[in-house]
């Protein structure tokens, strides 16, 4: 299977699939999902903005997650998994009230005190630059749901095919380039894939840390 060159030409080859949107607002998890999302918002002529998630992870082992929250939302745990650790929601309390701070600060920083647009009744296009247990992603999906918008569209490059079919319940659509057999790891299907900062993330929004709003310039 193809790999994409990076995030950008991803987020271009997603855009081809998005152009029927009518006067969306394309909101990017961060970090990884700006950098696919700031071609679509550039193709569509969309208002671009950022939706904070965090992953809720496992406390002796943090890079399982066992569940997610995205601004303005609840927390949403895989229930299943936290009973085979034999764990509870209440039992994870103290992981949540600490990714809840990283989450108001991630908010401030890509953000400073705007609020998030109001997305009632607006076409909401979620983009990330992949699913692999598509916490995050859910997460995000029932915070934009609560706020009632028109419709909304889960867009991502690369995605594994059970997360993909459990969340096509979330969204009124899930566009997805590429559900490998193979998955493992969002960053295997890319040839370039570096972490971004803080830094990267404003400098992809053309901010330069005001926190202002918009769309994309060409």
């Amino acid at each position: 299977m193809e790999l994409f060159a990076d995030r950008a030409e991803a987020g271009r080859r997603l855009a081809e699939r998005l152009r029927d949107a009518h006067d969306p607002i394309v909101l990017a998890l961060p970090r990884g999902g700006v950098a696919v999302a700031v071609p679509i918002a550039r193709t569509l002529d969309a208002q671009l903005d950022v939706l904070v998630t965090r992953k809720i992870g496992y406390p002796p082992a943090p890079e399982l997650g066992v569940g997610a929250m995205a601004e303005g939302g609840e927390p949403v745990f895989d229930l299943a998994l936290l009973q085979r650790l034999r764990l509870t929601p209440e039992s994870v309390a103290g992981v949540v009230e600490r990714e809840r701070r990283e989450l108001a600060r991630r908010v401030r920083a890509y953000r400073g005190d705007r609020p998030l647009p109001s997305l009632e009744g607006r076409e909401v296009i979620v983009v990330d630059d992949g699913l692999a247990t598509g916490g995050t992603a859910r997460a995000a999906l029932r915070a934009v749901g609560a706020a009632k918008p028109a419709k909304v569209t889960l867009a991502v490059p690369v995605g594994a095919r059970e997360t993909v079919r459990s969340l096509r319940k979330e969204a009124d659509e899930v566009v997805v380039l590429q559900m490998p057999l193979d998955f493992r790891a969002v960053g295997q299907w890319y040839v370039h894939f570096e972490q971004l900062s803080d830094a990267d993330v404003l400098d992809l929004l053309g901010r330069g840390g005001s926190g202002g709003e918009g769309r994309v310039s060409p």
